[in-house]
C-alpha cells in the first residue's frame, strides 16, 4: 500500500437475512459487490479490501473480490467488529474507510469528504449526515477500531462495527457533517436490502447507463428521481 493511501474495507457476506445472496445479485450485468468495488476503487483514496467470513457460503464471493484484484480477508460471521481487526491487522494505515456491500451507489466523492473531517478535526469517527441511504460511508481511525474491539462486549456492537464509537462520546469523538445540499437526499433509497430494493436499484442504474467511469451520486439521484415517478419503492 503507498504511503498517505488510506484502505476501504468492504464488508460482505451472502447470508443476508432479508435477501440472502443480495451481493452476487445481477444489476446491469455485474453482481452488486462489483459495482461496489468499481466505485470504492473510483474513490482513489486506497486500495479495497473485502472483509467477509470463513464460511464455506462466502467461497464464490471471496473468488469473485479476488479476480476484481481485491485482497480478501475472512474472519467471523457475526462478530464483524473482530473481522474488521483482522483486515486492520494486515494494514498499516492510521485511518481506514469502512462500507457495505450491499450499497451499488455509494457515492464516489464521499470517502474522500469523510477523511478530510477527520484529519482537520482529528475525529475517531466520521459520517456524513443527509445522503440517500445506501450512499455513505464511514472513516474510522484504526487506534479507536481496536478500542472498540478490546471493550465492546454487546453483541450489537460486535456485528455493526461502529456503535461502540459514536455511542462513547466520553471515550471517542465522532462527528457527523452534513453532506453537500445538492446531495442531501435521505428520502431516496439506494441500498440493496430487499427485492423490492433490488428491483429498483436496476432500473435506476439502467436509467443512468454506461458511462466513462463511475456516475455521480447526482446523476444516480437525479435517475432515481426519473424512475420514482413510475415506481413505488417501500
Amino acid at each position: 500500500m503507498s504511503a498517505g493511501a488510506v484502505p476501504v474495507i468492504l464488508q460482505a457476506r451472502m447470508g443476508s437475512r432479508r435477501l440472502p445472496g443480495k451481493v452476487l445479485a445481477d444489476i446491469g450485468g455485474r453482481p452488486v459487490v462489483a459495482h461496489c468495488i468499481a466505485r470504492l476503487m473510483g474513490a482513489g483514496v486506497g486500495p479495497v479490501i473485502l472483509a467477509t467470513t470463513v464460511l464455506p457460503a462466502d467461497d464464490e464471493l471471496a473468488r469473485l473480490a479476488e479476480r476484481l484484484g481485491v485482497r480478501v480477508v475472512r474472519g467471523p460471521e457475526d462478530d464483524v467488529l473482530q473481522r474488521f481487526g483482522l483486515v486492520a491487522d494486515y494494514l498499516d494505515a492510521r485511518f481506514f474507510i469502512r462500507a457495505t456491500a450491499d450499497n451499488p451507489a455509494v457515492d464516489v466523492e464521499a470517502p474522500a469528504r469523510v477523511l478530510a473531517v477527520m484529519e482537520s478535526a482529528g475525529a475517531d469517527h466520521v459520517v456524513e449526515t443527509g445522503l440517500p441511504v445506501g450512499s455513505a460511508v464511514e472513516a474510522v481511525r484504526t487506534a479507536a477500531l481496536y478500542q472498540a474491539m478490546a471493550q465492546a462486549r454487546d453483541p450489537y456492537d460486535r456485528e455493526h462495527v461502529t456503535p461502540f464509537l459514536y455511542r462513547n462520546p466520553g471515550r471517542f469523538m465522532a462527528l457527523s457533517p452534513e453532506a453537500p445540499p445538492a446531495l442531501r437526499r435521505p428520502d431516496i433509497r439506494l441500498t440493496v436490502d430487499t427485492p423490492d430494493d433490488l428491483a429498483f436499484m436496476r432500473r435506476v442504474l439502467t436509467r443512468v447507463g454506461a458511462t466513462g467511469g463511475p456516475a455521480s451520486l447526482a446523476a444516480i439521484i437525479a435517475a432515481a428521481d426519473e424512475v420514482g415517478r413510475d415506481v413505488k419503492v417501500e
